[in-house]
Order: C-alpha cells, then sequence, then structure tokens
C-alpha cells in the first residue's frame, strides 16, 4: 500500500480519526469506479461498515476526482471526509495510478486538492477484493467446485476477468492477513489443445508476446472470437466483449459460443496452475466483471475439467474449493480494511509497492 499524506497532524488526532471519523474507499476498474462512505467497525464479521455506496460507468466521467466529487456532493452537508483509500488496477508512479485498462489518467495531487483529502491510500484492486473475501459468508458465494474435505488452512487464489485479468493471493496470519498482489495475468498464454495451440497462432500474428489476459478479459474474449472467426473462415459479425457474451447466452452465434467455451476452459486450466503456482489449499474465489454474467455456462463448460487436469497432481487439486463471488462492494471493504490495518500498525508514512 502507498499513502500520501499532507499537513501535519499529531499522532494521537490521527489514531482519534481512523477510529471515529468516516472515510471515503473506492475500487476502480476499467469499467467501473465504486465509491463508498465507510466507518470502522467496533465488532462484527467486517471490520468496516459502508455508510454509503454508489456505482458509476467509468465512460461517463471525465476523471476519477469528477467522480468523487459527485459522490461527496451528495452526502450529508454535516459529513466531513479528509481521507480515502483507492484500490485500482496498476500502480504509482510519482503524482499518478499508472494503468493501461483505466478509462483516464488518475493524478493523486488532483484528488486530494480538489477533494481537500489529507491522506490518500493507493492498494491494488485485486489486492483489496483478496483481502476483502476473510469477510465473506457461503451465501455471499456460488460453489463452482465442491470438495468434501474440511477447508484447509492456507493460501487463498484470488483471481477474475474483467478489463483486465486480476490476481492475488491472501496469505492468513496474524495479527491480520498479508495479501501477495501479482501480476499472473500477463504469464504466457499456454494452449491446453490443437484448437487452442491455432488460437495461439492467430493471436500471435500481430504481438511479439501473448499473455493469459490477451485471452482472459472482455477484450481477450472479443479476441477469442475473432480468432474463431478466422478459423471458421468467416468475418466477425460482433464487435464489442458485451455482443460476444450475449450472442454466446443466446446460442445466436456459433464462433461467439465457441469463444466462450474456449475461455471458461483455458480459465479452468489457468486456475488451476495457479493454485498449483501458490499452493492455494485454502480454496479459490472467482471474481471480475464477467463470470457473474456466465454463471451458468462456467458450471456446465469444460473449467472443471481443466482446472483437475493437471497430471499427478489431481488428487491435490481435488481438496481445493472453488466459489464464484460478485464484485459488489467487496474491493470497497477490502481497500478501506487495508487502509485501517496498515495505519493501526504504522502511524507514520507508509510507502510500499503497490
Amino acid at each position: 500500500m502507498t499513502v500520501a499524506q499532507q499537513g501535519n497532524h499529531s499522532q494521537g488526532a490521527r489514531q482519534w480519526s481512523l477510529q471515529s471519523a468516516v472515510f471515503l474507499a473506492a475500487d476502480i476498474g476499467g469499467t467501473h469506479a465504486r465509491i463508498g462512505l465507510v466507518s470502522r467497525q467496533a465488532d462484527g464479521a467486517r471490520p468496516v461498515t459502508v455508510l454509503q455506496y454508489h456505482r458509476y460507468a467509468c465512460a461517463d466521467w471525465p476523471s476519477l476526482t469528477a467522480v468523487l466529487k459527485d459522490f461527496v456532493g451528495q452526502l450529508d452537508r454535516s459529513v466531513h471526509v479528509d481521507r480515502c483509500a483507492v484500490a485500482s488496477a496498476g500502480y504509482v508512479l510519482g503524482d499518478a495510478i499508472v494503468n493501461d485498462n483505466l478509462p483516464w489518467p488518475v493524478s493523486i495531487r488532483d484528488i486530494r486538492d480538489s477533494l481537500g483529502i489529507d491522506q490518500l491510500a493507493v492498494v491494488n484492486d485485486f489486492e483489496a477484493v483478496a483481502y476483502a473475501t476473510q469477510f465473506l459468508s457461503q451465501a455471499d458465494t456460488t460453489p463452482v467446485i465442491e470438495t468434501t474435505a474440511p477447508r484447509a488452512a492456507g493460501p487463498v487464489l484470488v483471481m477474475g476477468p474483467g478489463t483486465g485479468l486480476g490476481s492475488a493471493v491472501l496469505l492468513p496470519g496474524k495479527p491480520h492477513a498479508t495479501v501477495l498482489a501479482t501480476e499472473a495475468g500477463q504469464i504466457a498464454l499456454a494452449p491446453g489443445n490443437e484448437r487452442e495451440i491455432e488460437i495461439l497462432r492467430y493471436l500471435a500474428r500481430d504481438r511479439a508476446y501473448v499473455s493469459f489476459e490477451h485471452a482472459l478479459s472482455g477484450p481477450g474474449l472479443l479476441n477469442l472470437y475473432r480468432a474463431i472467426c478466422s478459423l471458421r473462415d468467416q468475418s466477425p459479425a460482433l464487435s464489442a466483449p458485451s455482443q460476444v457474451t450475449q450472442a454466446a447466452l443466446e446460442r445466436s452465434d456459433a464462433a461467439a459460443a465457441e469463444a466462450l467455451e474456449v475461455f471458461c476452459g483455458l480459465l479452468g486450466s489457468f486456475v488451476g496452475d495457479l493454485v498449483l503456482l501458490y499452493g492455494a489449499r485454502g480454496g479459490v474465489f472467482l471474481a471480475g466483471g464477467i463470470l457473474p454474467h456466465i454463471r451458468d455456462v462456467l458450471l456446465t463448460s469444460s473449467f472443471r475439467q481443466r482446472f483437475f487436469n493437471k497430471g499427478v497432481m489431481r488428487a491435490f487439486l481435488q481438496q481445493v474449493p472453488v466459489r464464484l463471488m460478485e464484485h459488489g462492494q467487496h474491493g470497497v471493504i477490502g481497500a478501506a480494511s487495508l487502509y485501517l490495518d496498515g495505519q493501526s500498525t504504522n502511524t507514520g508514512d507508509i510507502a510500499a509497492p503497490t
């Protein structure tokens, strides 16, 4: 987590503010910005309470600052916020949050100056979602792969496709869990059958490196569709990921339906690889903006078969539950919780990679 501070405050004042005052928490993706007004919760299943919440379509707004100003403008006039925790894809470089999937540049200084923010913390978006999985109940998720074995203690993998392909690992510990933010989506795409080899050849025609994100994301689904259309010797009729998804669900376009099946198969293979890589005995949570929309297809697809298809490691994988979670407010809750837990053990500036 990176925290940018402005102004001088006593340790006592800062601790009082963190324990008693409300603050902003934001979860910024390539498609949606989710903003919440939160406060610390003294007890209960979650460390924070979301008092007010709104989801914004990023394409409708010129900047993150404008989104935050709109949200703050709708709060009761008696509410004063001077702290903000932001979960975002990318990393902090100087004054900017850098990521190709964000719809606009994000300036930390502009947010602080425009909203009077005294302290702004930035954390990776999937790091925040992973941290929030500690506070999920069974009712918050849908089983994709169930196991009869009791849930084991150990790392928990959280990953999912959206505008990009995010991934993080929750490492249980005391007094707080630790989250390993990863760039697993940039691992080289590994085909698992002849059709996927053909698709990889197509994708490699105009790029020197093909990552899993080039297939397992919104833009990646469109890449798969175009590749399959080419292999079928037909012209693509669809031009947006949402159109491909809709056509596949309606079974109105054979290439779209095949693209979605390939998508699910590659996802199962990739998730299985990551479980082995991180020793994720604690289970897997599938997140991101795409999977809840294709839940029924996912559950009947080759995801399960490809997840287990790891040779001698099949027995290990059969002990690992996989569940689907709705993104919802979890990024906001995770960002706020990480901020509070980080500040509870460090009252000065925090400087760590996002």
